[in-house]
Formats: C-alpha cells, structure tokens, sequence
C-alpha cells in the first residue's frame, strides 16, 4: 500500500509553517528540503520510495505552499536556516540526512555548516546559489547601485498581482512550459498541489511573489565557502547535464568541501529529481547505504548516463 503523508505545523519566528509527515517514526530521520517557487509535494515520488526505509518529513519553505508568508516580505537565508534549525530543534530530528533541492540546498548547506553534528549524510541538488561568475557580476557593481536596485525590485513586486489562470489546466499547461522533461502525470500532481483557487474561481501560485526579490544582503562568498568546509559528513552535489547551473566541479567550489562528490545526471535539467526520478532515487539510496565514502572533494564528477 503506498504511504500518504499527513500534514503538521511548527512555529518559527512566529510564522506557522507547514510540513508533511510519511511516516514510519521509528526509522533514520530524513528531511526533504523543496527550492524556491516549489512546495513539499514535489518530493512525492522520492518521498513514497525513501519512507520504507526512513522517517521522511518535507516542509513548506516560508512563503511557499501551505506555510505561512512572511509579514514583511522576509526571505533572506538567515530566516530560511533559522526556520530549518526550528523544525529540526523542535522535532528532535538530529542526527539527521537531508536531500535538498536548489534554495532548499543552499539553505541546508549552511545549516550542515553550522551544526556539523546533526548531519549524517546531505544531498544537494544544484543547491550552491550563484555561480562565481554570477558572483562577479553582482560584486561589479557598488553595494549602493546594489541596494537600491533591490529597493526598486522589491516595490516593483508590491505592484504585481499573483498571475492569475482560468483554469487548472491553464495553469498545468505553464507548469509543462517551465520544464521540458515533465510527463503530463508528473506536472498534474505538482500544479494541483501548488496552486489555490481565488475567490472569483481562478487559480494562482501559492508562494507569495516576494520570494523573487533576492536580497542584496548575504554573508561573503568566503565566509560562505568557511561554512561549506565546516561539514564532515559525506556529501553529495548533484547536477544536471543540461541545466542552467555552474558544476562545483568544474568552476572550482566544490574545493571548499572536506568530503564531497559531484554525480553528474545527463538527460536532466534542474529538477533532477523530477527529470531522471528513478535514477536520482537508487544514486540517493546507494550514497545513503554506502559507509566508507571518498573523502577529500575528488573534484571529477561521476556521470549518470
């Protein structure tokens, strides 16, 4: 019988957040952290394999899904990794794994960095945010030009209206549109969950538009990286072939990493998990079973054809 997760809250800097639960308490803790614009159900078909062997708990970012919006607009990763460290803290969580997917990575990361101890193994996903070039450009730029741009995107959102569509249809068709590799069944179940329907009966994205506008205050690139080369447990950072995203291999970062491995997905975009799901969840299952990983960061990606 396939599992069906139950739905929870936790409270974070007075935010009540949502996750679901699959199950299965008495077995290794495993967190599912979603990226940005996404909401927990898009780990459903990882989730439903995984829980016959973990406790399996994916949340709902702040601002996403079924958790509340902050009040504010506050997306910064400080909230992020501190909502993180609440639901692990609250839940007794650690030791923990976790498989993180792009924001969700970034924000694990630094998690995993900051409390080495309550990790195990980590999974992320395209999750080290901006590459060193994107990195460049932004730093091009004075920090003055930097904020007021963000002061000019962050009003520019307060006017914009959740896109609205007639139908959910409407809307599975934009869900295909984002990403080329999604069977029809895969972007039903994800537009059905990621959408809600408005009072006059159209349909909108449950995140809260604010998440767009990236603040133009983080910490450095180098205090960054120091936090990377705080993890001790075996990692894994995984690519796809034809995504948009720099591999850590080949732009040097994942030499910050003690521990770390690239697994390169041909045949996949951003979504690794959605676009080579069966193949992504045996290199989880194996990374996760293995116990004596290659240590060092070998900076040569291995390559899932």
């Amino acid at each position: 019988m396939t599992p069906c997760p139950t739905s929870h809250n936790f409270i974070s800097q007075r935010l009540r957040l949502h996750y679901v639960d699959w199950g299965n308490p008495d077995a290794p803790p495993l967190l599912l952290l979603h990226g940005g614009r996404d909401h927990c159900r898009n780990w459903d078909w990882v989730a439903t394999d995984l829980a016959r062997d973990w406790h399996v708990i994916a949340p709902d970012l702040r601002g996403h899904g079924d958790s509340a919006w902050s009040p504010d607009g506050n997306y910064g990763m400080a909230a992020f990794v501190y909502d993180l460290a609440q639901l692990i803290h609250g839940l007794k969580l650690a030791p923990l794994t976790i498989v993180a997917h792009s924001l969700g990575g970034n924000i694990a990361l630094r998690y995993t960095g900051l409390y080495p101890d309550n990790v195990a193994k980590i999974v992320a996903i395209e999750g080290l945010g901006p590459s060193p070039a994107m990195l460049a450009k932004r730093d091009a730029k004075t920090f003055d030009t930097r904020l007021r741009d963000w002061i000019d995107e962050v009003r520019g959102l307060s006017a914009r209206q959740p896109k609205r569509y007639a139908s959910v249809a409407e809307a599975l068709a934009r869900m295909m549109a984002e990403n080329k590799h999604l069977s029809e069944v895969q972007a039903r179940h994800l537009t059905a969950h990621g959408v809600l329907q408005n009072e006059d009966g159209s349909y909108s994205w449950k995140f809260d538009n604010y998440i767009r506008g990236f603040s133009p205050v983080d910490m450095p690139c180098a205090d960054l990286q120091a936090l990377w080369g705080r993890i001790t447990c075996p990692t894994l950072l995984v690519y796809g072939a034809e995504s948009w995203a720099s591999n850590p291999a080949v732009d040097g970062r994942i030499t910050a990493f003690r521990n770390a491995r690239v697994e390169l997905f041909d045949r996949a975009g951003h979504w690794v998990h959605h676009d080579r799901t069966a193949d992504f969840i045996a290199c989880v299952r194996s990374f996760l079973n293995e116990r004596h990983p290659r240590e060092g960061g070998d900076p040569s990606p291995t390559i899932s054809g």
